[in-house]
């Protein structure tokens, strides 16, 4: 398997991946904060492209990754807290969906929380059931398992960043935006994607 050609539609929606990445820099609104965010995702879209060709997944799988790091891209380009998906859905004559949901805060960031824990079960637990011969049921519940790990961890990773940036931008970047408990809320928004798409997985296969 080591060597093997990315199919060519995996290796498109990586392309795609990068590129998005790429292009989220040019005149974004907050230049010295966005790179921190979205040029990490040139390098997994160039990691996944070299893994992929060792340890295939379905096609569908890698979408789900390319989804997830498509939703964080758009987020660093606003670095989260200023997405404006007010504006947006006015433009489009939408209700806003601020105003929809009573928040009182740019809840980008809960979103694509939630989206990290939904998106990343299919990969992992095909990744487990193929390559690391484990049953499908006990994949599924391992890729939850990652999913609450990797998010705890992201937390400290985010916190351990903070500490050595400025006061203003350490709040700018981790999108905490007053918010106490931002961590915990945000590590539940994972957990809760990650649970319905196990959900969904177990009763498609019954």
């Amino acid at each position: 398997m080591n060597g093997a050609r990315l199919p060519r539609p995996q290796a498109a929606l990586l392309l795609l991946t990068a590129a998005g990445a790429l292009f989220s820099l040019i005149d974004t609104p907050f230049p010295h904060l966005a790179p921190l965010q979205n040029l990490p995702t040139l390098a997994i879209a160039g990691g996944l492209a070299l893994a992929l060709r060792r340890w295939p997944i379905p096609t569908g799988a890698v979408a789900c990754i390319c989804l997830f790091l498509a939703l964080h891209t758009l987020g660093g380009r606003y670095i989260y807290s200023n997405v404006p998906y007010d504006a947006w859905a006015r433009a489009l004559g939408l209700p806003a969906p601020g105003d929809l949901f009573g928040l009182r805060r740019n809840s980008y960031d809960r979103l694509v929380h939630f989206s990290f824990g939904a998106l990343m079960v299919p990969p992992v637990s095909a990744w487990l059931a193929r390559h690391g011969g484990v049953r499908r049921g006990l994949s599924v519940y391992l890729a939850v398992e990652f999913v609450l790990g990797a998010s705890a961890f992201y937390e400290i990773f985010e916190w351990l960043l903070t500490v050595v940036m400025t006061g203003a931008d350490a709040d700018a970047y981790n999108g905490q935006q007053g918010d106490m408990w931002d961590a915990q809320k945000d590590m539940a928004c994972a957990a809760v994607g990650a649970v319905c798409t196990a959900l969904w997985l177990t009763l498609r296969r019954k």
